[in-house]
């Protein structure tokens, strides 16, 4: 008898072990937050700027004071600019900026006066470096449902039906969406879905996009670019996903040989971040920053917490 209640009382403690273990991606996001948020001078950039203060935001750790010492860093370099628009040629950096701000806890109406949103309102500009551009933009309006401003006389007036239709528009033969060229690319369809996500109402939003992303996915789960297998394009995919409503981990489409992108983003991660890809394994910043977002955004799934890039809780009256 004492023998069958010894080995019940171990089966349990087993189980409550089993319970409380931490799967890869969420031992992954624990360290990768840690040493993010380690950090306190995140700046404007794509690399160290803010890719990190969103990820940090969104999961819960961004620090008041470097939320705060960021928004300085942000105020200093548009005075630095002297325009709306933060680059002759890129809208992305309005964009990028506009998502920073939001996370930190900004106003992206005034910043040392300047309305950043003003960068955003010319359509022709927003359209000038390819489909990078329009993607971000409608991330960045959506991000706190801002009203978008006037464009000046002259200028062609940007709104959220255009830019959508623009998006629509260049999607290619085979459902996804590319930078150049006719064959779609995983990072280009991820992002563009995930701009169109508070969209998907609308039947053609996703149709075929997520059959065509479904078949770029590789037989280990990982997903690739330029011929590479690397962290970021399934970063991409994942916050693709999880804007969608997808759970990465069980839609029977991203599942290839029991692999899920989920478990390929986790096979680049190190002790304090993630590499790019197989040819160069040490930390990278910009893998880092994309991979901790994309855990983020899923977590906030699990959670059942709004998109990672939804985040006009934090802009509401």
């Amino acid at each position: 008898m004492k023998k069958r209640i010894f080995a019940a009382l171990l089966v349990l403690l087993l189980l409550l072990c089993a319970c409380g273990a931490e799967e890869p991606w969420q031992a992954a996001y624990r360290r990768t937050g840690q040493a993010l948020a380690a950090q306190e001078d995140y700046g404007v950039g794509s690399i160290g700027g803010e890719w990190a203060v969103i990820g940090l935001s969104r999961s819960g750790l961004l620090k008041q004071e470097t939320a705060q010492a960021y928004l300085q860093t942000v105020e200093d370099y548009v005075r630095s600019i002297g325009t709306v628009r933060l680059d002759h040629a890129k809208s992305t950096e309005n964009s990028r900026i506009i998502l920073g701000v939001t996370a930190a806890g900004g106003d992206v109406t005034d910043i040392d006066g300047v309305n950043l949103l003003e960068g955003l309102t010319d359509m022709t500009f927003v359209s000038y470096q390819g489909l990078n551009g329009p993607i971000w933009a409608l991330i960045a309006l959506d991000c706190g449902g801002y009203e978008i401003p006037d464009a000046q006389p002259g200028e062609e007036q940007t709104t959220r039906e255009a830019l959508i239709r623009l998006l629509l528009r260049e999607r290619k033969a085979d459902g996804g969406w590319c930078f150049s060229g006719d064959a779609s690319d995983a990072d280009m369809t991820a992002m563009a879905l995930t701009a169109l996500a508070p969209y998907r109402e609308r039947g053609e939003v996703a149709e075929g996009a997520l059959q065509c992303l479904s078949e770029m996915q590789l037989e280990n789960g990982c997903f690739a670019s330029w011929g590479s297998e690397n962290s970021e394009s399934c970063a991409q995919v994942i916050v693709a996903l999880t804007a969608l409503g997808i759970d990465p981990q069980k839609d029977a489409r991203f599942l290839k040989n029991g692999r899920s992108v989920l478990d390929a983003l986790c096979d680049f991660v190190l002790d304090d971040g993630f590499y790019h890809s197989a040819e160069l394994v040490e930390v990278n910043g910009m893998a880092t920053e994309q991979a901790y977002y994309a855990l983020t955004a899923y977590a906030r799934f699990r959670d059942g917490k709004s998109r990672l890039f939804d985040m006009t809780e934090l802009t509401a009256a």
